[in-house]
């Protein structure tokens, strides 16, 4: 060990009997403090060049998937309105009928309404969600109750819709649950319904099978013929 008595006068009475902490090892330093070291600017600057490149390379991809995902909110609503419709059929032993509201409009959104045959004398009140549509209100007539009803700008704004037969707008289950063959009026039932989005790259189609069966699917010529997601 070094000795320190050159250096301080009569310091080797006091260092010999001063305790030290973790055995006698002089000259280590304890608790010291690390300097602390800033970002400079040009790091900072650098930082924010690299997060604005990655945040563009990223934004179209995380457009159009915003997109899709407002194609399947409409799709699976659309599907969960038709099925409403078929059940409130069954458990009612009455006829259902599942009606877009605004397939005729430009643009087509995806909103519905599911009216049930009813004791009622008189219409239901408007529809709210089909108040945008070009016939607002006019799907419920007399001997109809409105058993839900769902707006397209309800998570799906931007998903419009195209069907077949061109310019259907309502499929009718009887009290077995089947499509009927022709809707009060005379007119034919939706046979399919396409949704899609100019912005997207995933549309999907629902379609309705006259035993009242229906079904969600990927159109996409990219999937497998025996891919489960395909029409």
């Amino acid at each position: 060990r070094q000795n320190i008595n050159h250096r301080i006068p009569g310091a080797y009475c006091l260092y010999s009997y001063q305790p030290h902490l973790l055995d006698n090892q002089y000259g280590r330093r304890m608790l010291s403090k690390s300097k602390q070291r800033g970002v400079s600017l040009i790091e900072l600057m650098v930082g924010i060049t690299i997060v604005g490149i990655l945040f563009m390379l990223a934004a179209p991809s995380y457009r159009t998937w915003i997109q899709n995902q407002q194609i399947r909110a409409g799709a699976e609503s659309i599907l969960n309105g038709i099925r409403l419709a078929r059940s409130s059929a069954l458990n009612n032993n009455a006829s259902a009928r599942f009606v877009l509201c605004d397939v005729n409009d430009t643009p087509p959104t995806s909103s519905w309404e599911v009216l049930a045959a009813s004791a009622t004398a008189v219409a239901p009140t408007a529809s709210l969600a089909c108040a945008a549509g070009s016939n607002p209100g006019s799907n419920a007539a007399a001997g109809d109750i409105r058993v839900q009803e769902r707006s397209g700008q309800e998570g799906s704004k931007f998903a419009q819709v195209a069907v077949l037969p061109i310019g259907a707008t309502t499929v009718t289950f009887n009290s077995l649950g089947r499509v009927v063959n022709l809707n009060a009026g005379g007119s034919a039932p939706l046979a399919q319904i396409n949704v899609s989005n100019p912005a997207g790259d995933r549309p999907l189609q629902i379609n309705l099978w006259p035993g009242g069966n229906t079904k969600m699917c990927d159109p996409s010529p990219l999937l497998a013929a025996n891919d489960p997601r395909h029409c």
